[in-house]
């Protein structure tokens, strides 16, 4: 079955731009926010950043509770932790601060406290069953672009796998991106997120064509496949990352930096949350699960490696890149072009820090085997990638990227 139309989602309202912030007392009250919960972490709290969202949610009297036991890559059990204090809190708005993480926690966590639901049951797609309370999303990191997204990640400990949900409800209903809470965000933490960022850009823009994506009878597909808007999104957050991504790590001062990054993040979120993410996520997520790297990292180190595979079907999207991405690609063939690119990400990859091969990250050749069986599974983002992958294929690009 194909569709012969596209939709397009993203937060109820974005709010964008350094010291941005600051304009969400006046949102509360209109909105009349009487307890809110932020679900975070330690280190956001440690940083001062908690103080900064509370500091206006208190000039528009707002009684504030804070989870602080969120956690990078969170489990499922930490998942529960958080619904516990919500329903002890009995908040009226749940904010996530922080990164992709925290936002995701707080999505589960607005869902499930909503319609008495657990963690769990928030996983595959569409399984919220109505609309949440009221959620916003303020991210500390440039790179998931969850502020704008249908979708939120945690980790099942005991499978060792990464597991995902998406629904329309999980839109938050304001998203702040306030540039300027990027600032002091560690170099690492910087690496892994913006190259997270490029990985959801190039993976939206080279998704199958929203009318060439064939969904298997009785199922049901999260995204679209690529469309018009979704490519011009993926487009600009991808000449923003050539742009900024290895001045933001190398310099984290760099405040047009930091500011570009943060528009690449949430732009990407936008296109990849509507047109999709394919192979590169689907590997990922038993890789992240059973290494323990953080998404962005293990998405940096697979987005070449995937890319090569799909070349073939994606020649000319790809040479675009390598021209957005700024390689001079004057007389060069569109393979030759293409072929650039790729050159230029792993460029951009080394630069950034970020790790070239999996058994830099704690990965045994004897592994390949078990994350390509943990990874056919995910049937639903092969759907979306414009090369068909067989359990053969993902054990080349594992082997490629070992």
């Amino acid at each position: 079955m194909v569709k012969n139309y596209w939709t397009f989602g993203t937060a109820g309202q974005l709010v964008f731009g350094r010291g941005c912030l600051q304009q969400i007392t006046d949102i509360a009250r209109r909105c009349q926010w009487q307890r809110v919960l932020i679900v975070t972490d330690t280190n956001i709290e440690a940083a001062g950043l908690v103080q900064r969202v509370r500091a206006p949610l208190v000039e528009a009297a707002c009684e504030i509770d804070v989870f602080t036991a969120g956690e990078a890559e969170p489990s499922i059990a930490t998942a529960v932790k958080s619904l516990a204090f919500a329903k002890e809190c009995a908040p009226d708005v749940v904010i996530g601060l922080g990164g992709g993480s925290n936002m995701d926690l707080s999505k589960n966590t607005a869902a499930a406290l909503t319609h008495a639901m657990q963690p769990q049951d928030c996983f595959g797609f569409d399984n919220v069953p109505g609309p949440i309370m009221p959620l916003v999303c303020i991210p500390t990191t440039a790179g998931t672009g969850s502020e704008v997204s249908h979708s939120m990640v945690l980790t099942d400990t005991e499978n060792q796998i990464k597991v995902s949900g998406q629904s329309e409800h999980f839109r938050p209903d304001f998203a702040f991106v306030d540039p300027a809470l990027t600032d002091n965000c560690p170099q690492q933490v910087t690496a892994d997120s913006g190259i997270d960022a490029l990985t959801h850009a190039i993976e939206a823009i080279t998704a199958v064509d929203y009318d060439k994506l064939e969904i298997p009878m009785g199922e049901t597909c999260a995204y679209d496949g690529r469309f018009l808007l979704s490519d011009s999104l993926a487009q600009r957050a991808i000449e923003l990352c050539g742009a900024h991504l290895e001045t933001v790590v190398e310099t984290g001062d760099n405040m047009i930096a930091r500011d570009g990054m943060a528009l690449a993040a949430t732009l990407a979120g936008m296109a990849f949350s509507n047109s999709g993410v394919a192979l590169v996520h689907a590997i990922e997520y038993p890789l992240g699960g059973v290494l323990h790297c953080s998404h962005g990292l293990g998405n940096g180190l697979l987005l070449p490696y995937v890319m090569r595979f799909n070349l073939r079907e994606r020649v000319e999207t790809m040479a675009k890149i390598a021209s957005w991405l700024g390689v001079d690609t004057t007389g060069l063939a569109a393979a030759e072009a293409a072929s650039a690119g790729i050159d230029r990400i792993e460029e951009i990859r080394k630069s950034i820090g970020i790790p070239h091969r999996l058994r830099d990250i704690g990965a045994t050749r004897d592994q390949l085997e078990m994350f390509a069986d943990k990874t056919m599974p995910i049937q639903r983002l092969f759907w979306l990638n414009p090369r068909r992958a067989t359990k053969e294929d993902i054990l080349e690009i594992l082997n490629d990227a070992f």
